[in-house]
């Protein structure tokens, strides 16, 4: 496993052949809040992860015990003047739009407190692992603010608009049994397994072809409000960027070879 740090409170891990990388936001004594700098690092590391064509999978991560995200962070916003929160927005924004478009799956791997924006960091993953602690919200207009890293988008494509509504309008926080029966959260584990369990489902994904694997992530998400036939559209055009690839030709050899492919990623 190899290590790289995105400045102060962002660590990348590399696992195994590197085609699983870990996110972790590592900011433990403010319980893993986005300050601007944090925010900074979230989108270059998600840079550089979606420009490496080794990777095939991102799992989001905390190294907090108690914590995955507490969303931004109010201390430092309390201090910013008008014209300070305007030049920090597209900052805060590269962090949440950093890892909603990875061009990889995304897991997230939650426990502890997941809120405001640090539930929205999870909602902007694909599949969202959850341990028995978890309490997940968007809790935003308890504060005179709105959800404002994709929140009010990524919520009712999960659950529903009037589902949806009642927890922003609310604001309230939902335990972990409530959350995976809202489908806030997809898969639920018992406390503590939250990280293993989605380092393994990275590493199931991560075997998958990288060309596939990313045209299947940019059919899913193009069609995503499309009608029918505008949606099997941008699948079908997905298709024909794999169906002539190495990719293709080798998967289809292993299988009928009866052996593991070797992909070549192209």
């Amino acid at each position: 496993m190899s290590e790289e740090r995105f400045g102060e409170f962002v660590l990348v891990r590399r696992h195994g052949d590197g085609h699983v990388a870990e996110l972790a936001l590592d900011r433990p004594k403010a319980m893993n809040a986005v300050s601007t700098e944090m925010a900074r690092s979230i989108g270059a590391a998600c840079t550089a992860l979606g420009e490496d064509r080794d990777v095939r999978v991102v799992v989001l991560t905390s190294t907090h015990e108690r914590a995955f995200c507490v969303g931004a962070d109010l201390k430092e916003r309390n201090s910013f003047s008008d014209a300070e929160l305007v030049r920090q927005r597209p900052v805060a924004r590269g962090a949440y739009t950093g890892v909603l478009e990875l061009p990889v799956p995304t897991v997230a791997a939650v426990h502890g407190f997941a809120l405001g924006g640090g539930f929205e960091l999870a909602l902007a993953c694909d599949v969202i692992v959850a341990d028995r602690t978890a309490v997940v919200g968007l809790p935003e207009v308890s504060v005179g603010v709105i959800p404002g890293g994709g929140g009010t988008q990524l919520l009712p494509r999960r659950v529903g608009a009037a589902r949806a509504a009642e927890l922003i309008f609310s604001a309230r926080r939902v335990d972990a049994v409530e959350a995976r029966e809202l489908g806030l959260v997809d898969v639920l584990v018992d406390e503590g397994a939250d990280r293993e369990e989605a380092l393994a489902l990275g590493a199931r994904i991560g075997a998958n072809s990288p060309v596939g694997l990313r045209a299947a992530k940019r059919a899913l998400r193009l069609g995503q409000g499309l009608d029918l036939r505008a949606g099997l559209e941008v699948e079908d055009a997905a298709w024909r960027t794999v169906a002539f690839s190495g990719d293709r030709a080798e998967g289809v050899a292993a299988f009928n070879e009866k052996r593991k492919p070797q992909w070549p990623g192209e």
